[in-house]
């Protein structure tokens, strides 16, 4: 009788708990989004030029500011004739966003066989890395070093002055 009562109650408790049991699956939904910006873009609006310069038997440099004044050291002489200007770029995209800039720190000018390096200055002073309102301007000026004597002649780019822009 003991075991048919220990039975019984086992078979109890076992209806018991199966009704108290609760079940453990549960389940959550999430959304998903992508925001699409515009694309980025640059273009080149001005082209960096010295205008007329003439060198001397003494070394020196032509300096023009992103702003396109342009000054001189040594035997250089800046002549008239040609207005200089800072070369001008203009990034477009997403306002308010910001981009990243890969730029050259140096460039190689050239007439024949002459070479002249120039280092460049870059200035994003007025929107730094936002496109504020969608857009911003990239300035570049440089020191053009000439050497004593160097040769007269249109000397031109021989590597790219060329600026990558990239969202952040």
């Amino acid at each position: 009788m003991k075991t048919k009562f220990i039975t019984l109650a086992i078979a109890l408790l076992g209806f018991g708990s199966a009704t108290f049991a609760q079940s453990t699956a549960t389940n959550a939904t999430a959304n998903a989004s992508a925001t699409l910006l515009t694309p980025l873009s640059i273009t080149k609006d001005i082209d960096l030029n010295f205008g007329n310069i003439a060198s001397s038997n003494e070394a020196g440099t032509a300096v023009l500011t992103t702003a396109g004044a342009i000054s001189r050291t040594g035997g250089v002489a800046i002549l008239d004739g040609v207005t200089p200007t800072a070369a001008k770029f203009t990034v477009v995209g997403a306002s308010s966003e910001t981009y990243s800039m890969d730029a050259p720190a140096s460039i190689k000018l050239k007439s024949g066989s002459n070479e002249l390096n120039l280092s460049l200055v870059y200035d994003k002073s007025a929107t730094g890395n936002v496109l504020t309102g969608g857009s911003s301007v990239i300035l570049v000026g440089g020191t053009l070093a000439i050497p004593a004597n160097t040769v007269a002649g249109t000397y031109t780019n021989t590597t790219d002055l060329k600026i990558t822009v990239n969202y952040e």
